[in-house]
C-alpha cells in the first residue's frame, strides 16, 4: 500500500460537526502546512452561541437515544464498531492528519491510528465491567457507592497528536455514558472531524459527538465556561491549563482533568547498556521532533559514561531523515509553525550565549517548511533556559553527576513532573530511584509509552491534575454518590 500523496489533492473538511451534521462556517484563522509553510486553508472560530448549540445537541442525543441508560454491553458493541471503522479508514485518516500536522503519514497507519482504535476498544470494555459497589456497613444498613455519567463532557485537544488525543478524550467519556463537545486544535482539526463522521456510520447516536472548531480564547473559553458541561478534559500547555482553571472558577465549580507540560529527565547510570540507552534517549527526544509533553528533554548521565553516550546519541540523531509529512519515507517531523520554530531557536541561542556547548545541531534546517536540527547541548548550567523551559522541540540538554543523590537533585524540576526515564542494570537502584523521582510516569530501560492501555498518564506539580488512559480515565468520566439504606 502506497501512503505518499499530493497534499493539494486532499479534500479537507472545514466545518463544525454538531448534531450529526456538518455546519459550514467562514474561516478566520490562517492555516499553514508545517512541511512546506504553504498557507492552504482558514479555520473557523465557534463563538459561545455555537458552542451552546453543540451542548444542546449533546443533551438531546443523550435524552433521545438513552445512551446513558442503555444495557452497558450495547455501548461496548457500538464503540467496537467505531474502532473497526477507524482501522478500516486508516488511510483516509492518515492523509487528513498528515497534511496539516507534524505526524508523518508512515507513522500514522501502524502507530497513532491503530493505537487509537485499540484504546477505544479498551475503554469500551469498561462499560459493562465497571459499576456501583456494595460496601461494608452495619448489619441493619445497606451501603452503596453508585456511579453515573456527568452528561456532557467538554474536551480540548492539542495539535501534536490529533487523532490520538481525540481518542483519549472520546473513548472513556462515551464508554462511561456521556456525550462530548470537543474542540480540536485550530491547526489540526481534520482527522478528528472524520472520526466523528465515522461514529455515525458505526451507529452511535447523532449528537453524541460534537466537534467545534476554533481557538482557545474564544471557543475554548466558551466550552470551559458553559454551565451545562459537567466536566472538562484538557491536554496542552501548563499556561493554558492555568487559564482553563481560572475560567472554570469564574463561572462555577466543575471537575477537570488536565494533562499539561513537562520537562522530563532521563537518568543514565554508569552500569547502563549504553547502546540501548542511546537508542531510547534519541527516540525519546526526536519522536515528533520533540513535540510531545513527555519528551525526554533532560539527559542526566554519570560522568564516567557521558562521553561515549553523547557520541552514540549524536550518531543516532544523524540517522533521522527529515521530510514532508505526506512522504511515507519521512522519519523526522517538521515543527508545527514558524512561531514555534523561532521560539526553539531563540531558547537554543540564549542557552549557548549563557555558556552551553552545542554538541550537534543548534540550527534551522535549510529546506522548505519548519524544520529544526536534532540538537544536543552540553556543559550547561542548571539555570539555563534550555534546562528550565519546556521547549517543545528536538533539543536535548546534557548534565553529569557522580553520585545518585546528585542525579536525583538534578532531575527534580521546580515546575514540572510529568515523566522520567531511568537506565541501569541494578534492579535495586531502579526501584529506589523510581520511588524518589517526582513524576507521574517513569520508564526503566526504555522511554515512551507502549500499548499497555491500562497504564494511566498524568503528572505531578504543574504537569497536571488527574489521569488520562487506564481505568482512571474511565472512572474520571463518572461521578459517584453514596447511599445508605436502613433495613
Amino acid at each position: 500500500m502506497t501512503l505518499s500523496f499530493d497534499p493539494n489533492s486532499i479534500e479537507l473538511p472545514l466545518s463544525h460537526f454538531i448534531g450529526g451534521r456538518m455546519i459550514p462556517a467562514k474561516g478566520a484563522i490562517a492555516m499553514h502546512r508545517p512541511s512546506d509553510g504553504v498557507a492552504y486553508a482558514d479555520c473557523p472560530i465557534a463563538d459561545a452561541d455555537l458552542v451552546d448549540q453543540a451542548v444542546q445537541a449533546a443533551k438531546r442525543a443523550l435524552r433521545q437515544s438513552g445512551w446513558s441508560g442503555l444495557r452497558p454491553r450495547e455501548r461496548t458493541q457500538a464503540l467496537h464498531r467505531w474502532a473497526d471503522l477507524i482501522e478500516a479508514e486508516a488511510q483516509t485518516l492518515a492523509r487528513l492528519e498528515a497534511v496539516a500536522s507534524t505526524r508523518p503519514v508512515g507513522h500514522l497507519i501502524e502507530g497513532d491510528i491503530a493505537i487509537t482504535a485499540e484504546q477505544i476498544r479498551f475503554f469500551a470494555e469498561f462499560a459493562d465491567k465497571e459499576g456501583s459497589d456494595l460496601v461494608p456497613t452495619s448489619e441493619n444498613n445497606l451501603g452503596m457507592i453508585m456511579t453515573e455519567p456527568y452528561g456532557v463532557v467538554g474536551a480540548i485537544t492539542p495539535w501534536n497528536f490529533p487523532i490520538s488525543m481525540a481518542g483519549w478524550k472520546l473513548g472513556p467519556a462515551l464508554a462511561a455514558g456521556n456525550a462530548v463537545v470537543l474542540k480540536p486544535s485550530e491547526m489540526t482539526p481534520f482527522s478528528t472531524l472524520y472520526m466523528a463522521e465515522l461514529s455515525l456510520r458505526a451507529g452511535l447516536p447523532a449528537g453524541l459527538i460534537n466537534i467545534v472548531l476554533g481557538d482557545g480564547a474564544n471557543t475554548g473559553t466558551a466550552i470551559t465556561a458553559h454551565p451545562e458541561i459537567g466536566k472538562i478534559s484538557f491536554t496542552g500547555s501548563t499556561a493554558a491549563g492555568v487559564a482553563i482553571m481560572a475560567n472554570i472558577a469564574r463561572h462555577g465549580i466543575k471537575p477537570m482533568t488536565l494533562e499539561l507540560g513537562g520537562k522530563s529527565p532521563q537518568l543514565v547510570f554508569a552500569d547502563a547498556d549504553i547502546a540501548r540507552a542511546a537508542n531510547a534517549i534519541a527516540q525519546g527526544i526526536l519522536s515528533n521532533a520533540g513535540q510531545a509533553c513527555v519528551a525526554g528533554s533532560r539527559l542526566i548521565v554519570a560522568q564516567s559514561v557521558a562521553e561515549p553516550l553523547a557520541q552514540a546519541i549524536i550518531a543516532r540523531m544523524a540517522d533521522y531523515r527529515p521530510g514532508p509529512t505526506w512522504d511515507e519515507t519521512t522519519q523526522y517531523s517538521p515543527i508545527i509553525s514558524q512561531r514555534q520554530l523561532a521560539r526553539i531557536d531563540g531558547i537554543v541561542t540564549a542557552s549557548i550565549k549563557d555558556g552551553a556547548q552545542c554538541l550537534t545541531g543548534g540550527t534551522l534546517l535549510e529546506r522548505g517548511g519548519y524544520f529544526y536540527a536534532p540538537t544536543l547541548l552540553g556543559s550547561i548550567k542548571p539555570s539555563s533556559p534550555a534546562v528550565i523551559e519546556e521547549i517543545f522541540g528536538p533539543v536535548l540538554t546534557l548534565q553529569t553527576f557522580t553520585e545518585e543523590e546528585e542525579a536525583l537533585a538534578l532531575a527534580d524540576h521546580p515546575t514540572y513532573g510529568l515523566a522520567a526515564g531511568v537506565f541501569t542494570q541494578d534492579l535495586s537502584r531502579a526501584i529506589r530511584v523510581t520511588k524518589r523521582l517526582q513524576a507521574g510516569t517513569i520508564w526503566v530501560n526504555r522511554y515512551g509509552r507502549s500499548r499497555d492501555h491500562i497504564l494511566p498518564t498524568g503528572g505531578y506539580k504543574s504537569s497536571g491534575i488527574g489521569k488520562d488512559l487506564g481505568r482512571d480515565a474511565y472512572i474520571a468520566n463518572r461521578k459517584s454518590k453514596s447511599v445508605l439504606i436502613e433495613l
